[in-house]
């Protein structure tokens, strides 16, 4: 699929050397179809690799997809430089009137702080209340996936005994699932963690079905049944070694941090780990973008109807 990027994003070079289909935006302008719009929020710390993560993953279809960008106004990074938020970003003030087939909200290093402490939160709070009239279908992700079942639904996310940290296997509880479409009974998955959405507090809200969970990680996907928000507790779109940075990273300030759970081969840390849960990360953004966004949402994209729940 071609991803249409400006050429002076770092993520550009990287997947042309990926032999990934990127398209200038010179280029996709004498295109004569109808691009699907899709806006990031990017809360992660490290935005460039974030970046590089997802623009990689939405490639795998014949679709063309206008990528947005977007920070919250109401913190300062502290790891991407101003210069690279101005040139390739647009705060939510910019975007408030524009409307979209899909969105995704990343996950967060912030976790273990209450939502209402987070230095953005009424900001994203404006944001996920906004998703609801101006976009067609949402993806949230980790932490982004905990604020959202919190702000939508009430959901609390549970603080958990130990770093929920690993590559873990799930099972798929509902083939019918539209993001689980050709996926294996059984498929792993990244988390990196400290809370945890508990079974039971979704079980109590009627518009949501538990599509995916895992025995070890729990609770992976949760789908609202009118198909237009998703919430993911994982991160599939992390690379190979986004794991061991984090790992050593820790390890290196002394920290308290166990190997990751089915990474290092041998649970060795000077083993490269295999990249086991690629495939099904492609499928499952693949199937997004296929069976949530662009066979769902209307032609004409202002006519996206409000998401009622």
């Amino acid at each position: 699929m071609p991803i249409k990027i400006s050429t002076d994003l770092p993520a550009y070079r990287t997947l042309l050397d990926e032999n990934i289909f990127v398209m200038p935006d010179n280029i996709a302008e004498h295109q004569d179809i109808r691009e699907l719009k899709i806006a990031i929020l990017n809360l992660m710390p490290k935005k460039i690799e974030t970046e590089t993560q997802f623009l990689r993953l939405l490639s795998n279809t014949p679709l063309q997809v206008d990528i947005d960008f977007v920070h919250v106004e109401s913190h300062i990074s502290k790891n991407t430089s101003v210069s690279h938020l101005n040139t390739f970003y647009k705060t939510f003030n910019e975007i408030k009137n524009n409307m979209y087939d899909g969105f995704i909200i990343t996950g967060a290093p912030v976790e273990q702080l209450e939502y209402e402490a987070v230095d953005y939160w009424n900001e994203l709070c404006d944001i996920m209340e906004w998703t609801k009239t101006n976009v067609f279908s949402t993806m949230h992700i980790c932490w982004g996936a905990m604020a959202g079942l919190y702000y939508h639904f009430g959901i609390p996310k549970h603080s958990i005994s130990e770093k929920m940290f690993g590559v873990f296997p799930h099972r798929v509880l509902k083939e019918n699932s539209q993001l689980l479409k050709g996926f294996d009974e059984g498929f792993l998955v990244p988390h990196s963690r400290h809370t945890e959405i508990k079974r039971e507090d979704v079980e109590k809200i009627p518009q949501l079905d538990i599509t995916s969970e895992s025995d070890i990680a729990g609770v992976y996907m949760i789908c609202n049944k009118n198909r237009r928000q998703y919430f993911i507790t994982g991160h599939s779109e992390y690379d190979r070694d986004t794991l061991a940075q984090e790992y050593f990273r820790d390890a290196d300030k002394g920290l308290d941090i166990r190997i990751p759970y089915n990474y290092f081969p041998d649970d060795d840390p000077a083993n490269i780990p295999l990249f086991k849960w690629r495939g099904h990360a492609n499928l499952m953004f693949s199937n997004w973008l296929n069976y949530c966004v662009y066979q769902r949402t209307p032609y004409d994209i202002n006519k996206i109807p409000e998401c009622e729940f």
